[in-house]
């Protein structure tokens, strides 16, 4: 970009700017953009920097290649934990959920281009920023619980303010969204189709830049110029986005258990070749970690009580808990299938749904003790919770 002074090209993170604009882009193509050790010390770094720096008026964050961001980088915590190594893990945990902390409440707007796929980590340092644009592109999914583990990075946050008990529907069963979908439910702000990603990159840099915009108005400004490229996408006609009521009925129930028994019935009503999207549903939830699908569903429901910042610290507990493996070694035995042995059929433990206990779930909630290298997250003082906005059906 003309307006732009560029950075070395081998960096994990990419720096483009010019006086009032810094445009960051993830530069792991080959691992799809996951988030390293050293990424997200950088992020958090320049996050910081930039806000502190009364110059600075926009960041854009997108990614190089097919991805936005596939989220953390779980192969090399898998490695660390097959050596016994669980303590990396939180490590890890510590410094993307301060990162999140800080996108969430960072008061100078953040505008991610979500041009390919968004998953796990990469919707934390995403979702939690003031503006989304999704492009035809864009696939989001949260797939954890089929991992051993559960939708974090704050995403017990944003979920449980989606409307109705979508959030549900996509902590649960890792459903794929695209585009159109992603700026039906909220997760997106704009649509933009990806031949426009450059023109919008040059007008969001050079407008700022060459406009005297008082801080009140900014935000409504970057919107403005996002409008001028994006456009109404339709949705596909097989979406779940028009299954609400369905949705809704099903995922609203109390425990995992009463949720599955809800779909199967519904399936059973329709038939099999009535909907897609519920017998993928269910198929995934039968295929998922049970102790996962468990405490993900509690950690929804309790992020509709709780800040994002409450969400984070509870969140980091429950990774702590997770990677120690005290109640189960699922995340282990998911790493093992899905990114060492490959054979893709974990063995799960507890291996059904009805063999996990109220206190073995509780456990996961509990404040971290009795190791002297482990203590609760604490999150730095921040004036800026104006919170996620997320859009209605």
């Amino acid at each position: 970009m003309a307006s732009f002074i560029n950075s070395d090209e081998d960096d994990q993170i990419l720096i483009q700017q010019n006086l009032f604009a810094r445009m960051l882009t993830l530069n792991r193509p080959r691992q799809l953009n996951a988030l390293s050790f050293e990424m997200l010390s950088q992020l958090s770094q320049l996050f910081q920097a930039y806000e502190d720096d009364a110059n600075v008026k926009l960041i854009i964050l997108k990614g190089k290649g097919r991805a936005f961001c596939a989220g953390g980088d779980v192969a090399v915590v898998a490695r660390h934990l097959f050596k016994g190594n669980w303590r990396f893990g939180a490590q890890q945990g510590k410094r993307v959920y301060t990162l999140g902390y800080l996108i969430a409440t960072n008061t100078t707007p953040q505008v991610s281009v979500l041009n390919g796929i968004v998953m796990g980590g990469g919707a934390g340092v995403s979702i939690h920023g003031r503006f989304r644009v999704a492009t035809e592109n864009s696939v989001f999914a949260l797939p954890e619980t089929a991992l051993g583990l559960f939708p974090d990075l704050g995403a017990s946050s944003f979920l449980s303010r989606l409307p109705g008990f979508f959030g549900e529907y996509l902590g649960l069963t890792g459903a794929r969204l695209d585009g159109p979908e992603m700026l039906a439910c909220g997760l997106a702000t704009h649509f933009v189709p990806s031949a426009k990603l450059a023109s919008l990159e040059e007008a969001l840099a050079s407008k700022i830049a060459s406009t005297n915009i008082s801080s009140g108005d900014l935000a409504d400004n970057i919107s403005a110029i996002i409008n001028q490229y994006s456009m109404q996408p339709a949705i596909k006609e097989k979406s779940a986005c028009y299954k609400m009521d369905v949705i809704d009925e099903c995922f609203s129930k109390r425990s995992v258990e009463e949720i599955l028994s809800a779909l199967e019935k519904e399936l059973a009503t329709i038939g099999l070749n009535g909907c897609e999207w519920l017998s993928s549903s269910i198929e995934s939830l039968k295929k998922a970690s049970p102790i996962s699908l468990k405490i993900t569903l509690r950690s929804i429901r309790e992020g509709r009580m709780q800040g994002v910042g409450e969400c984070l610290v509870r969140e980091y507990r429950m990774v702590c808990h997770v990677v120690r493996g005290e109640i189960s070694k699922d995340f282990r035995e998911g790493c093992r299938a899905i990114l060492l042995d490959k054979d893709k059929n974990p063995k799960w433990e507890p291996c059904k749904l009805e063999l996990i206990t109220d206190e073995m779930v509780d456990h996961y909630f509990s404040k971290l003790d009795g190791d002297e290298e482990l203590e609760e997250l604490k999150l730095p003082e921040r004036s800026n919770l104006y919170g996620i906005a997320i859009a209605k059906l």
